[in-house]
C-alpha cells in the first residue's frame, strides 16, 4: 500500500485511462491507418505510465519536508520506506520505462522518438528539483508534461502512418489531439497554481519561491482567475464553433454541463476562497473538469455514432 501511495497509482490510472481512451475510443473509430499494432500501444502506455510514476517518486523524496507540514497524511519517504529504497524505486522506474520507449521507437523504426522518453524523464527530474522552485516555471512543466502525454499519441500512432495522399486527413486527427493537449494544458496549469497556493505554508519553510510565495496569496488567486476566465472564455468559442455548429448536440449538452458549469463554478468559488480546505476543493474540481473534458472524446464518438 505505501508504494501504491508513492507512486500516486490514481493518477496512473487515469493517465493509463486517457491515452486508452483516445486510441480506442477516437482513433480506432476512425477509416485512418495507425502505425502501432495493439500490442505496441500498450508498450506505449506502459513506458509513459513508468515514466510518471517515476517522475512521482522523486517529486515525493524531495517534498518530504514540504508535505510534513501541508500533508502529513500523505508522506510515504521515511514512513514504510526509505529514502534509499525510493532512490532504487525511481531509479527502477525511469530506466524501465526509458528502456520500453527505447524498444517501441525500434520497433516502429523510428530511433529518433526515443528521445522524447529520456526528455521527459528529464523534465520531471528537474521538475522536482530545481524548476518547482522557481515561480510559474515549475507550474508551465508540469502542465505541458501532461499536454505532451496526448500529443505522444499522435507522434507514435498517426505521423509514422503518415504519407502523401492521407497528410491532410491525418494532420486533422492530429489537429484534434492538439486541441486536447492544449485543455489539458490550460486546467492543469491553472491547478497547479492553485496547488502551490494549497501548499504554501510548507513551500515557504523550503525556501520555495512559488507564485503565492512571491506576490501573496491573495494575487495568486487573481490570476488563477484570470486564466479560468479565458479558459472558459475560449471553450465557449470551441464548444459553439465545433460542437453545435456541426449539430453534435449530445456533446454540446454534455460540454456545458460536465465542463463549462464546473469552471464557472471554479471562477465563482475562487473569489471567497481563503483557506488550505477552500483551495483544495478547487483543485478536485479543476481535476474532475480535466477529467470530464478529456471524458468528451468519447461522447463525441457516441454522438457520431448515432448520428450516423
Amino acid at each position: 500500500m505505501k508504494f501504491l501511495k508513492l507512486i500516486r497509482y490514481k493518477n496512473l490510472l487515469m493517465l493509463a485511462f486517457m491515452q486508452l481512451l483516445f486510441r480506442y475510443a477516437f482513433l480506432k473509430q476512425q477509416n485512418i491507418p495507425l502505425a502501432l499494432a495493439d500490442w505496441q500501444y500498450a508498450l506505449l502506455v506502459l513506458s509513459t505510465v513508468l515514466i510518471a510514476a517515476a517522475g512521482y517518486v522523486i517529486n515525493n523524496i524531495y517534498d518530504v519536508a514540504s508535505d510534513s507540514i501541508n500533508k502529513p497524511n500523505d508522506v510515504v519517504v521515511g514512513k514504510g520506506i526509505s529514502e534509499t529504497a525510493a532512490y532504487n524505486i525511481y531509479i527502477g522506474l525511469n530506466v524501465t520505462g526509458v528502456a520500453v520507449g527505447f524498444v517501441l521507437a525500434n520497433i516502429i523504426m523510428r530511433p529518433s522518438f526515443a528521445s522524447l522518453f529520456i526528455l521527459i524523464a528529464s523534465l520531471l527530474y528537474f521538475y522536482s528539483t530545481t524548476l518547482k522552485q522557481i515561480m510559474i516555471l515549475g507550474n508551465f512543466v508540469v502542465a505541458a508534461l501532461l499536454a505532451i502525454s496526448v500529443l505522444i499519441i499522435g507522434v507514435f500512432d498517426l505521423f509514422p502512418a503518415t504519407m502523401a495522399e492521407n497528410q491532410a486527413q491525418m494532420a486533422s486527427y492530429f489537429s484534434i489531439l492538439t486541441d486536447y493537449a492544449l485543455f489539458a494544458f490550460m486546467i492543469n496549469f491553472i491547478r497547479e497554481i492553485i496547488k502551490d497556493i494549497e501548499d504554501v505554508n510548507g513551500d515557504y519553510n523550503q525556501g520555495m519561491n512559488t507564485l503565492p510565495i512571491a506576490i501573496g496569496i491573495s494575487r495568486a488567486a487573481k490570476i488563477a482567475l484570470g486564466f479560468a476566465v479565458v479558459s472558459f472564455v475560449l471553450l465557449v468559442l470551441y464548444i459553439h464553433t465545433y460542437f453545435f455548429q456541426n449539430k453534435l448536440f449530445v456533446v454540446t449538452i454534455y460540454a456545458f454541463a460536465l465542463i463549462l458549469a464546473p469552471l464557472l463554478y471554479f471562477i465563482v468559488k475562487i473569489f471567497t476562497a481563503k483557506s488550505q480546505k477552500d483551495f483544495h476543493h478547487l483543485s478536485i474540481v479543476l481535476k474532475l473538469i480535466l477529467f470530464f473534458g478529456i471524458l468528451s472524446i468519447l461522447v463525441i464518438a457516441l454522438n457520431h455514432r448515432i448520428n450516423a
